[in-house]
Parts: C-alpha cells; sequence; structure tokens
C-alpha cells in the first residue's frame, strides 16, 4: 500500500515546517508527502523530500490539486498545517486500510483540539503527546468505531473508490471550506465505512491566525450547511440544528465574546445568510464579496 500525507497551507510558513519536520517521527514513512500553498511567501525553508505545489487559494481547491498529484498512490492522509500526533499514527492508519477493504476513510483521535478554545503551542501539544504514546503491539490500539464523518485536521482516504466515483472537495466552498471535509467524506463514506482509530492520535493546535474573518465566518455557517443538505451530503436533520445552533451561540456569547473569536462579526454573517436564504440568493460563494 502506497500512503501519502497532503497538507494544504496558506501564511503560516513556520508552522508547516514545524509540522513536516515532526512527521520524521512516523514509524511508518510516507511514501510522499505533498504540500499545496498559495505563493511563495507560505512556505519557510523547504524540507527534503517534501513535494512542494502552487494552487489556487482556498481549502477545497489546494486539496484537490494534491489529490491531483497522486496518481500513484492508494491512500492519502490529510492533515491540517497546525496538526501534530504520534509517531504510530500512519501504521495505525495503514494497518485498518488493509485489514478493512471496506473502511474508506479514517479519522484520528483528536486527544486536544484548540479550535474549541484559545488554541494550543506546539510545545503543549508535545506535552499532550508524551502522555499519550503507545506501543504499536497494543490491542487497544487497533481499536475503532463508526464514526458520521471524517474531521478534516487528520483524516485518510482511500483513492479508488474517490477515483472510481468522481469524488473530489467540493470548491464552492471557499477559503477556509467549512464543512468540506463533512462533504467529501460523507460521499465517500457511501461506498464503505468511516471509522475513528484509537490509536491514531493527535493534537490539532487551532491556531487563529489564518482563519475567516467573524462575517465571513458566520456567513458559511448557515449557507455551507443549507448547500451540503440541498447536495444530500449533510442530512437536513443534521443541517439544521447544526446553523440553528452555531447562530444562537454566537448570539449569546457576543455580549461576552472570547478574546479570539469575532462572535459579533459571526452573529452578523449568520444573520445575513439567513436573509439570502430567505431570498431564494444563498450561496456560499457569497463570501468572497463579503
Amino acid at each position: 500500500m502506497k500512503v501519502a500525507v497532503g497538507i494544504a497551507t496558506r501564511g503560516r510558513p513556520r508552522l508547516v515546517r514545524e509540522v513536516l519536520l515532526d512527521l520524521a517521527r512516523q514509524r511508518r514513512k510516507p511514501d510522499r508527502t505533498v504540500v499545496a500553498h498559495v505563493g511563495p511567501e507560505d512556505i519557510d525553508e523547504p524540507v527534503r523530500g517534501v513535494e512542494y505545489l502552487i494552487a489556487e487559494p482556498g481549502l477545497t481547491t489546494q486539496r484537490n490539486a494534491i489529490l491531483d498529484a497522486l496518481g500513484d498512490c492508494d491512500v492519502v492522509v490529510f492533515f491540517d498545517d497546525d496538526f501534530f500526533c504520534v509517531p504510530e499514527y500512519l501504521a495505525v492508519t495503514e494497518r485498518i486500510f488493509e485489514q478493512q477493504p471496506d473502511c474508506v476513510v479514517t479519522t484520528g483521535r483528536v486527544v486536544a483540539d484548540g479550535v474549541n478554545g484559545a488554541g494550543y503551542t506546539m510545545s503543549q501539544a508535545h506535552a499532550v503527546l508524551r502522555r499519550y504514546l503507545v506501543q504499536e503491539s497494543g490491542a487497544s490500539l487497533m481499536r475503532t468505531e463508526k464514526v458520521f464523518n471524517g474531521y478534516g485536521c487528520n483524516m485518510g482516504l482511500r483513492l479508488a473508490p474517490m477515483r472510481e466515483h468522481g469524488i473530489r472537495f467540493d470548491e464552492r466552498l471557499p477559503l477556509y471550506g467549512w464543512y468540506e471535509d463533512l462533504d467529501a467524506t460523507r460521499a465517500l463514506g457511501r461506498h464503505g465505512s468511516i471509522l475513528k482509530l484509537n490509536g491514531a492520535r493527535g493534537v490539532h493546535l487551532g491556531v487563529k491566525a489564518g482563519r475567516l474573518p467573524g462575517v465571513r465566518l458566520g456567513y458559511s455557517q448557515v449557507a455551507n450547511s443549507v448547500y451540503l443538505a440541498r447536495k444530500g451530503t449533510y442530512p437536513w436533520s443534521h443541517a439544521l440544528p447544526s446553523l440553528l445552533r452555531h447562530t444562537a451561540k454566537n448570539l449569546v456569547m457576543s455580549a461576552m465574546p472570547e478574546p479570539w473569536v469575532d462572535r459579533w462579526g459571526r452573529f452578523r454573517g449568520n444573520l445575513l445568510a439567513l436573509s439570502d436564504w430567505l431570498r431564494g440568493r444563498l450561496d456560499p460563494r457569497r463570501i468572497l464579496d463579503l
């Protein structure tokens, strides 16, 4: 099995280099590592053995550019440019794909996620991961559970069914691509199982630099949910509660927002999207004009 690692990055040159250097700790080395970036300013100092390619900006377009480059691979593991994992991550992922041919998507166990708070530093991430170092022979290492979708900061995709069924990342979800991971993995999940791997553990720093301004992200929270429900990859029974939950949370938290979140901006974006929905002109790509 030929396993590749793909990373889409923009505006975090020092951080993505640290992530790439950290991959050298993997006990099962990636056969190829491909980084898609937008311009030379995104790369600090190239890492030996890594393939760099320039793509149009946007998470979905950059990940599609990586897919286009991996015609000789069986599996791609997409990592965010602020995700650090245990040395067993790729070994566990490969073994599950080999042992369970029905599995088409894997996602790891995120033991700490900075997206839900102020974020983590690299040193904090390594301190957390040291507590989760495991032996490759451990029985619990190979435990899996079925899940609804893969989590974009760390997910493995079997490439044969993606090619066979023409599954791509939806480029109508621009920039940060809110729920692009859900869309792609749910589409792929129609052809097999989506599994969370207990032994594929990692920490998502949740770095705030490079993320969408509040209004744009708030618009995407509503628009992308509706768009994917119409498309059929995100059931209305999930999409409606999601967009309503985010809108309500942004409203309530805007009175005393976290220092790292533009809650009022997100709520304004939510309202813009709801207004566009009522007027029949809701489109995820409108964030490009906001």
